[in-house]
């Protein structure tokens, strides 16, 4: 037995990696199902953090706060907003960076009260 370790003796092994690439281009449904979720979770996430905000900015309103933090509040959620705009029309990586900045302007408001 003195062959060679790269040797092409069995032909199912050498045609697994052309299987791969068949099997991922042939599931354009799966795709579209996966954007879809990621569609609704942005929008989703984005209407959630958008009404915390407002909330918040009303509590805030309403107690003896300066007024830069319920205006921080306000600004956040504007910003979370837009991001569930951004992500129902499919742009979901660019609402994932708004969603992450307006909770940063939120906690930003929170560390002046």
């Amino acid at each position: 037995m003195s062959g060679r370790p790269d040797s092409d003796t069995d032909p199912e092994m050498a045609d697994t990696g052309a299987a791969d690439e068949q099997d991922e281009a042939e599931d354009p449904a799966a795709d579209e199902e996966d954007a879809r979720r990621a569609r609704w979770t942005a929008a989703g996430t984005g209407a959630a953090l958008t009404l915390a905000g407002l909330a918040a900015a009303v509590l805030r309103l309403a107690r003896s706060a300066p007024a830069l933090v319920p205006a921080a509040y306000a600004g956040g959620a504007a910003v979370c907003a837009a991001a569930t705009v951004l992500g129902s029309r499919g742009r979901t990586r660019r609402a994932l960076w708004l969603l992450v900045a307006g909770v940063m302007v939120m906690a930003l408001g929170d560390q002046f009260d």
